[in-house]
């Protein structure tokens, strides 16, 4: 087909005309997609190793998912939080069940789970802890992403995310990720909380070193923190197991939780903790009108629903180390690093052969949709419902255009 006769380079052209420029998307337009595939207004099938970032865990049109929205949609969408709704009681336990917690709040998008943490955590260090007035200060770590509000911009290390958004919100420590002693040295009397992701996606999927994050359930228990795990992109399957915190048998303060939650349908946070920290607190001081809306918490049951089964888990797990396997096999062979647990790689590409924007292009050019971050590393997470020829096809097309 001659390029005149396509339809993606007008449709592109129209989306750089008539929106702020705050991503540089791939020049692909989607128009439809079923499981791990999605198709563009040419006809072009690409295999989605992306998954909105982990918020198509369970693929695109899940059918069970797809099917309990379209019921709610034809009961009731949106009542806010002023009433009660007949679908909120049944998600706020059944997540609570799905995390081990006593409560649950639900919010809408990630960024507002974490602002929800913080503020959770300030109060709760108010009134619980002790600590004075306007004194409370939270331990964040280096190479974080937590979202793009301004609060939580003040205190990321991304220039990108960070540089003419000031002045900044005071209150957060940052030290290096997979410090502990520099972690202990942070803290003090003021501190609140540890606000860590257990694998940092967006700076490439990076795993802690063994026996880190015990580390910091030790070291906040001891010291009475609040230990807040941002499980947004690494939880609910995606590396194996329900929550990334499970692979070293470590159970945090509040769960932030999000993407996948949604099952790519609608927008869909929470927190999860017990009363003695969400119990802290009251009407008026916290919400959001879409929050924990009908068709919200309608489709997050049935996300839950599929997680308690454990066998998307068990995908992950199992298709991950095919995964992880085969791009291992890549090392020395146009790839310098491999890193990830589960359904979930980062790969860094030898700079000298290409940049991680011209790897994405290269990739799909040939089928396979990725992001590129930080210079010359990839991302990589199909959906857990992808299947093993489909991972080989990745990987295939990888080395394809590393050779």
């Amino acid at each position: 087909m001659v390029d005149d006769m396509l339809l993606t380079p007008e449709a592109v052209r129209d989306a750089e005309r008539w929106t702020a420029h705050n991503y540089h998307p791939l020049p692909v337009v989607i128009s439809s997609a079923e499981g791990a595939w999605v198709t563009d207004i040419d006809g072009r099938r690409y295999l989605d190793c992306l998954a909105g970032y982990s918020a198509l865990n369970f693929g695109h049109r899940h059918p069970r998912l797809i099917a309990t929205a379209h019921e709610q949609l034809d009961r009731l969408t949106l009542t806010s939080r002023a009433f009660v709704h007949d679908q909120f009681a049944t998600f706020c336990h059944e997540l609570a069940d799905l995390c081990g917690t006593e409560l649950v709040l639900p919010m809408n998008t990630g960024a507002e789970a974490v602002e929800t943490a913080i503020k959770v955590a300030r109060k709760w260090g108010y009134q619980v802890k002790g600590v004075p007035a306007g004194k409370a200060t939270i331990v964040v770590a280096d190479g974080n992403f937590h979202g793009r509000t301004t609060t939580i911009i003040s205190f990321s290390t991304d220039p990108d995310a960070r540089n003419d958004f000031g002045p900044y919100t005071p209150g957060f420590k940052i030290v290096p990720y997979g410090d502990l002693t520099a972690l202990a040295e942070a803290i003090d009397e003021n501190t609140v909380a540890v606000l860590l992701e257990p694998i940092q996606g967006e700076q490439g999927v990076v795993v802690p070193p063994a026996g880190y994050l015990p580390g910091v359930r030790q070291l906040c228990t001891e010291q009475n923190v609040l230990f807040l795990a941002d499980e947004i992109q690494s939880g609910l399957g995606r590396t194996g197991t329900t929550f990334a915190l499970d692979h070293e048998g470590v159970r945090p303060d509040m769960y932030l939780l999000g993407k996948a939650l949604g099952g790519g349908i609608v927008p869909v946070s929470a927190v999860a903790a017990d009363k003695s920290v969400l119990g802290v607190l009251r009407p008026g001081e916290h919400g959001s009108t879409f929050g924990g809306n009908p068709l919200a918490c309608a489709v997050a049951t049935e996300v839950v629903r599929l997680l308690a089964t454990g066998e998307f888990q068990r995908r992950s797990a199992e298709l991950g180390a095919r995964l992880h396997a085969s791009l291992n096999g890549l090392i020395g062979e146009g790839l310098v690093a491999v890193r990830g647990r589960g359904l979930w790689a980062g790969i860094d590409i030898d700079p000298s052969l290409m940049t991680g924007r011209q790897a994405c292009e290269r990739l799909a050019e040939r089928g396979v949709l990725a992001k590129d971050t930080h210079g010359s590393t990839l991302r990589l997470a199909p959906p857990l419902v992808v299947e093993p020829e489909e991972l080989d096809f990745a990987v295939t097309q990888l080395r394809e255009i590393l050779s």
